[in-house]
């Protein structure tokens, strides 16, 4: 799926989280969803964005009851571009793995980086409009945050 694409339909909002195994990412993308119909009646379209594999962003999707898709981030060089790829330290690693989220096997290979979650909207013009990055994954925007973001962009159209 294109940003091209999805950005000819009206601005975009990303939001990039871990994976299936963050109770704190599945909230958000359960807000998000809740969400998602004043987020698409102010014009935008909403995606997320993992590095875990297909499979993994489907049972995501399922669980979670979301009616936007999850697109995959292989070895998170999305969330490179946008500055927010982390990789984790040795002992991280470990700690992973003992509380069964082995980022190898949800995600499919052995890079052990991560995606802040972060929220972004970007206009048709390819401006970004809001950002919202926090480096404590427990800590998260609601979802309305970007909603006078979106207002702002529907305004500048009519005007």
């Amino acid at each position: 799926m294109s940003s091209k694409v999805l950005l000819a339909k009206g601005p975009l909002v990303v939001a990039f989280y871990r994976g299936a195994w963050c109770p704190f990412c599945n909230f958000d993308l359960s807000a998000l969803e809740e969400a998602r119909s004043e987020i698409e009646a102010r014009g935008a379209s909403l995606v997320a964005i993992s590095q875990q594999t297909l499979p993994n962003s489907r049972k995501s999707q399922r669980q979670n009851g979301l009616g936007f898709p999850i697109l995959v981030d292989h070895g998170g060089e999305i969330a490179a571009r946008f500055s927010v790829r982390w990789t984790l330290p040795d002992y991280l690693r470990e700690v992973q793995k003992v509380l069964g989220a082995d980022l190898t096997q949800f995600n499919g290979e052995d890079s052990w980086t991560l995606p802040m979650p972060a929220r972004y909207m970007t206009g048709q013009d390819d401006t970004i409009a809001y950002a919202e990055v926090n480096a404590d994954y427990t800590k998260r925007p609601e979802p309305s945050a970007i909603f006078p973001a979106l207002n702002e962009l529907a305004r500048r159209q009519v005007a």
